[in-house]
């Protein structure tokens, strides 16, 4: 089990990642077309629009999520709904900002280490450290949608923008 100091650093350096990708996150989003938020690349998945409100919500919606010391996925959908337009999305995403920017800055070293709990039904899927969640699902889970979003835009033939280094549409070493 980590020392309290080096749950302090942990939540310190998840503070500041999540402050970083939110103006990464910004940028992708930022490049979704409000026309073609119905789209989808294939029947199985999700629109444009949901993709995005998804990518948008993460946070916030993890930072709700564990504030509990239990979460019951039976509990829950896990179907973005389709907004209505870029304004929704961008709207949802201030918000989740704010709530996880909120839940990050207030954790403790005690809550932080504190046993996180996902269950379906009587089902436990797993227990780990709150911190070790907000790493794996806040965190990674963000930017694997946000990865999902970038695809949805090169299908589209939108430019990619920055995200890690450079884009076969933007430079930044140029």
């Amino acid at each position: 089990m980590a020392t309290m100091l080096e749950q302090d650093s942990m939540i310190q350096a998840a503070v500041a990642e999540f402050r970083e990708e939110g103006g990464i996150t910004k940028r992708v989003l930022d490049r979704v077309p409000g026309d073609k938020l119905t789209w989808k690349p294939h029947e199985k998945s999700m629109s444009l629009g949901q993709l995005a409100l998804h990518v948008a919500t993460v946070p916030g919606s993890l930072a709700s999520i564990l504030q509990q010391d239990t979460f019951d996925a039976a509990q829950a959908s896990f179907v973005p709904p389709q907004p209505k337009n870029r304004e929704e999305i961008f709207a949802a995403y201030d918000q989740s900002l704010r709530d996880a920017e909120q839940f990050l800055s207030a954790l403790t070293p005690q809550r932080a280490s504190g046993i996180w709990h996902l269950r379906k039904g009587d089902k436990e899927l797993f227990s780990r450290p709150r911190i070790e969640v907000v790493r794996s699902i806040m965190l990674n889970h963000w930017y694997h949608h946000r990865g999902q979003l970038s695809v949805y835009l090169r299908l589209l033939e939108v430019p990619v923008p920055v995200i890690y280094g450079r884009s076969a549409d933007e430079d930044p070493f140029a």
